[in-house]
């Protein structure tokens, strides 16, 4: 039970005060007076933005080992998973810089389960094409994987940034961060309005969230460098394209960093 200002005889019911309702037993205070606005400036394309970091977090997607680590569900498949590693130094930098700013982190990554019960067919059909390799929360022979199995090794984030009990963790089912999961309603609860998104795949997880979100209202920011796919190329173009056109910002990890800095321009 939390208190407003040590009275006792005041509770407070939210998350964080900007959020939250002041209760007594004969009153209830639906102000939710608002945090000061801490304006930072980032250089951005397809224009340099100016967001609130009191209102801002870092989405971090699918950073897991099936994806990223040897012995994973794509490295059994014969795909190189290089691309996907180059996201963790980046974001290993941005998470330090994240925390130090009180600036929340929230990780969203697959985690079925394992009865498959809430996942049609054509989610399953996305994971085995042909109906006969390993899919969704099956194991992998001579692997450590589990296909993004809830509680497996393969749907651990990988250790070099494997926040254990830190930040905020969210487990989807689908694509999507949004989708059968309570993302949208944690963000709201920590009165979050602009999204720095990075993880994997830029073209699949990360695109279908980022879209998800520039849906529900959030203000979107993708992190080039703090996003990766094993796909082609082209497919990497097609999203900064996309992104710059329709959905959101791209910009850069240090560009962040440097603007998170104290003194920096705009903070």
């Amino acid at each position: 039970m939390s208190t407003a200002d040590g009275d006792p005889n005041v509770r407070q019911l939210g998350v964080i005060p900007s959020q939250a309702w002041q209760v007594t037993p004969d009153r209830v205070d639906m102000t939710r007076p608002a945090r000061p606005v801490r304006t930072v400036a980032i250089a951005a394309e397809p224009q340099n933005i100016v967001i609130d970091a009191h209102k801002t977090a870092l989405l971090i997607v699918d950073m897991q080992n099936d994806f990223c680590s040897e012995g994973g569900w794509l490295h059994s498949r014969g795909i190189d998973i290089s691309p996907n590693r180059k996201p963790i130094e980046p974001l290993a930098a941005l998470i330090a810089t994240c925390r130090r700013e009180q600036i929340p982190i929230v990780w969203v990554n697959w985690g079925v389960r394992k009865d498959l019960l809430n996942i049609a067919p054509s989610l399953r059909h996305a994971h085995t094409h042909d109906g006969r390799s390993p899919g969704l929360a099956e194991p992998v022979p001579g692997t450590r994987s589990e296909v993004i199995a809830y509680g497996s090794w393969g749907a651990e984030v990988v250790a070099e940034i494997n926040p254990g009990s830190q930040d905020i963790q969210i487990t989807k089912h689908r694509f999507s961060g949004f989708w059968d999961c309570e993302t949208d309603a944690v963000l709201r609860n920590l009165g979050i309005t602009t999204l720095l998104i990075g993880g994997v795949n830029m073209d699949q997880c990360v695109m279908t969230t980022l879209e998800d979100a520039s849906f529900l209202g959030y203000d979107t920011v993708l992190i080039e460098d703090a996003t990766a796919t094993t796909s082609p190329d082209y497919c990497v173009q097609a999203v900064l394209y996309n992104v710059k056109l329709l959905f959101g910002f791209v910009t850069r990890s240090a560009a962040i960093i440097t603007a998170l800095q104290p003194g920096a321009a705009g903070a």
